[in-house]
C-alpha cells in the first residue's frame, strides 16, 4: 500500500460487528473482567483504551516502528522519553531545539540529576567534542525549531551506534509524510501531534514510536505508570485528522515554497532560513532523507521594532504560538516560542529579535502573498 492509501486504510480495519468505517470513541474509564485478572485486552483506561490503541498502532505503521504511543501533549510524550534515563545520565541534544525542549531539560530534570549538552549536532566534530562516558543518548529536531537548519540523520544515527547510544528524534516538523527517521537509523520518534498531525488546531496530543519491541514494552509501563495519557476522545481526532495528513502536507508545501522565494527575493527581508531553498546549507541532506521540506519558514527582518510591526500589519496569518494548523500562523519566536531561553543563548544561536516563523497553511497562496507583501511595506 502507498503512503497515502495507508493514510486513510492503515492502522484501522472497521468494526466487525456494527461495519463502522471510523474508530469508535470508548469513552469508558474501566471494562468488565470475566474473571479476577482475566480481561479481554483492556482493564483500565490509562493502561489501555481501545480509541488509543487504534491510533498507536496507525503511527506505529506509518513510522514503521514496533510500538507507538499516545500521550496528552508533545511535552508528555518527551517527558515519558527522558525518563529512560537515570540521575547522572548525559544526553547530547540540539542547540537548536524548541524552546519547551530547552526548558524541560535545563530547568526541570537537571533538578533530578539528568545532565544536558546543547550543541550544534549538525557537525559530527562537535558531537565528538560533546561525548562523555556518561553520555546515553543523542537528541535532535530535523528541520530544526525555529532555524530550519538539517540534521544528517543517518550520520548521526552511525555516530550513535559505534558509542551505544540512543538516538531520539522530534518529527514534528516533517511527519512521517515527508521523513521517516526510524528507517534512518533513530531509536525512538517523538511527535508534537498538536501540530501537522492533527492539523486543525484542536487537538492537544504527544506521540512516540520505537523501532524495539522491549523499548516499547520499558516505555508503556512509564506511560501507565505516571499517567499523562491521551484521552479517547482526542486519540479520535487525532486520528482523523492524520488521515489528511497526506494532501495538507503537500498544500503546506506548494504554499510555503512560493511563499520562501517570494521573501528571499524581497528588499525589507534580510535571510530567509527554508530547506526548500537551494541556497539552504542544508538542501541537499534534506532532499536525501526526507521526501519533502515542509510548510515551516523563518525569515529575518531589521531588529525587533521591525518585526513587531510587521507581525502586526498582517490581517490572514494569525499571530499565535503552534504551528502545523490548516490556517496560517506567524509569531517571534524570541518573544514567544523561544521566550525560555536566556537572550544571551539565543543571539549566540542565531534566534535574533527579528526573527519571525511562519507556519504557513493551506489558503489560497496569493492571499498569503499579497498579505506578507502588506505587512512588510506597513512595518517599514
Amino acid at each position: 500500500m502507498r503512503l497515502k492509501t495507508r493514510l486513510i486504510h492503515g492502522g484501522w480495519a472497521g468494526d466487525e460487528a456494527t461495519g463502522a468505517v471510523n474508530v469508535p470513541i470508548y469513552l469508558s474509564s474501566t471494562f468488565r473482567q470475566d474473571a479476577p485478572g482475566h480481561h479481554r485486552g483492556y482493564e483500565y483506561t490509562r493502561t489501555g483504551n481501545p480509541t488509543r490503541a487504534a491510533l498507536e498502532a496507525f503511527i506505529a505503521e506509518l513510522e514503521g516502528g514496533a510500538r507507538g504511543l499516545a500521550f496528552a501533549s508533545g511535552m508528555a510524550a518527551l517527558q515519558a522519553v527522558m525518563m529512560l534515563f537515570r540521575a547522572g545520565d548525559h544526553l547530547i541534544v540540539g542547540d537548536d531545539v524548541y524552546g519547551g525542549t530547552y526548558r524541560l531539560l535545563a530547568r526541570v530534570l537537571d533538578r533530578f540529576g539528568l545532565e544536558a549538552a546543547f550543541v550544534d549536532v549538525t557537525r559530527l566534530d562537535v558531537l565528538e567534542a560533546a561525548l562523555q562516558e556518561n553520555t546515553r543518548a543523542v537528541l535532535v529536531e530535523s528541520p530544526t525549531n525555529p532555524l530550519l537548519r538539517i540534521v544528517d540523520l543517518e550520520a548521526v544515527a552511525a555516530f550513535c551506534r559505534r558509542h551505544g547510544l540512543l538516538l531520539i528524534v522530534d518529527n514534528t516538523f516533517m511527519t512521517p509524510y515527508w521523513q521517516n527517521p526510524l528507517r534512518l537509523g533513530a531509536d525512538v520518534v517523538v511527535h508534537s501531534a498538536t501540530k501537522y498531525l492533527s492539523g486543525h488546531s484542536d487537538v492537544l496530543a504527544g506521540l512516540v514510536v520505537v523501532k524495539d519491541v522491549e523499548l516499547g514494552e520499558r516505555l508503556h509501563f512509564l506511560q501507565n505508570a505516571t499517567g499523562g495519557v491521551l484521552g479517547p476522545l482526542d486519540a479520535y481526532l487525532l486520528f482523523r485528522g492524520i488521515r489528511t495528513l497526506g494532501v495538507r502536507m503537500e498544500a503546506h508545501e506548494r504554499n510555503a515554497a512560493k511563499i520562501a522565494r517570494f521573501l528571499a527575493e524581497h528588499p525589507d527581508v534580510v535571510r530567509v532560513h527554508y530547506p526548500g531553498l537551494e541556497g539552504h546549507p542544508g538542501h541537499l541532506v534534506a532532499r536525501r532523507q526526507a521526501r519533502g521540506f515542509g510548510g515551516m519558514i523563518s525569515f529575518e527582518v531589521e531588529g525587533a521594532e521591525r518585526a513587531e510591526r510587521l507581525v502586526r500589519s498582517v490581517r490572514l496569518f494569525a499571530l499565535a504560538e503552534s504551528l502545523g494548523g490548516v490556517e496560517s500562523l506567524i509569531s517571534i519566536p524570541a518573544r514567544m516560542t523561544h521566550a525560555s531561553i536566556p537572550p544571551e543563548r539565543r543571539r549566540a544561536l542565531g534566534i535574533t529579535d527579528g526573527l519571525v516563523r511562519l507556519s504557513v497553511g493551506i489558503e489560497d497562496v496569493d492571499d498569503l502573498l499579497e498579505d506578507l507583501e502588506h505587512a512588510l511595506r506597513r512595518s517599514r
